[in-house]
């Protein structure tokens, strides 16, 4: 039989959960009473005596398997957000209940390295040092200066141009025009919106409110970037069909601090950097595929291979 993680995980929770409640029930019965808090107070504290820590100190061992503090903290590094904030004696006691558990299962006559943990562990560790690798290559790629003149580049003549525009969603091109011809005779924008338009802004008159670039579909922001305000479009086509669109007005956007948008700006570069790099990897390294002649895709399916 094959213990899988989530059970392991669970128990984990499940213990660290039940001792902060555990803690406060004995912290209450064994307080001092109020009248003796000073003389409590002024006792002195004493020190601890346990030496430097290190990853590979021991906290416990298995039937001769140590189990380190460096077991500990990656287990911990890994707990949901809201076990982090709990103290650490309380944290101590879970992680190792939890690691003594694993040890002594992985130890027994029931446990089993499998096909299925060979291969789990392989793409773990693959995985692991490929994120690793991540890290470092994004770690020094971008310098104040790439920074800066990538906020030259975006904001440097402003924030750019806001369109507040209204559209009327068919799903033809002869219906877009029918609709264009009844604006030509004077019906309504947003009458006409609210009887035949297919999109959610329909019932609102076609309304868009306000939105700026990279906000709309490509066709439809070249497309209202080419209108004078009160200027209705000719049909334009997209993924969801096909539009007319009304240009109501346009403003300036102004450009945002570049505080503001650093971070922002950073984490972009760090993915363009990195990205770019791998690029490069797989193009220097010797990477043969083999094609569906020789594994059809259709074998993805078959995970039953995995209980061999």
């Amino acid at each position: 039989m094959i213990i899988r993680a989530p059970y392991l995980a669970a128990s984990l929770v499940a213990v660290i959960a039940a001792m902060p409640a555990f803690a406060q029930d004995t912290t209450q019965s064994d307080a001092a009473p109020a009248d003796s808090a000073s003389e409590t107070a002024e006792q002195p504290t004493a020190e601890s005596t346990a030496p430097d820590a290190s990853l590979d100190t021991v906290v416990a061992t298995v039937n001769g398997e140590d189990i380190t503090l460096g077991h500990m903290l990656m287990v911990r590094t890994g707990l949901p957000d809201q076990y982090q904030q709990l103290p650490d004696n309380v944290l101590w006691e879970g992680i190792l209940d939890q690691l003594v558990q694993q040890e002594v299962l992985a130890q027994s006559d029931a446990a089993e390295e499998t096909q299925r943990v060979t291969l789990a562990l392989d793409n773990e560790r693959r995985a692991l040092t490929a994120s690793e690798a991540v890290a470092n290559l994004g770690a020094d790629a971008v310098s104040d200066e790439d920074i800066q003149a990538a906020y030259d580049e975006q904001f440097g003549s402003g924030g750019g141009t806001e369109y507040n525009a209204a559209h009327i969603l068919v799903e033809t091109e002869a219906e877009a025009q029918e609709v264009i011809s009844a604006l030509d005779d004077g019906t309504e924008f947003a009458e006409l919106a609210r009887e035949r338009s297919t999109g959610p802004s329909g019932p609102n008159g076609g309304d868009l409110g306000w939105f700026g670039q990279g906000q709309m579909v490509a066709p439809f922001e070249e497309a209202v970037a080419e209108l004078e305000p009160g200027e209705v479009s000719d049909p334009v086509e997209t993924q969801f069909g096909w539009h007319v669109i009304r240009l109501n007005e346009t403003r300036e956007q102004e450009a945002p601090a570049l505080d503001e948008v650093r971070d922002q700006i950073s984490q972009t570069l760090q993915q363009q950097a990195v990205q770019s790099r791998i690029e490069e990897l797989v193009t220097g390294a010797e990477v043969e595929r083999m094609g569906a002649d020789a594994v059809d895709p259709a074998a993805l399916s078959r995970t039953d291979l995995l209980e061999n």
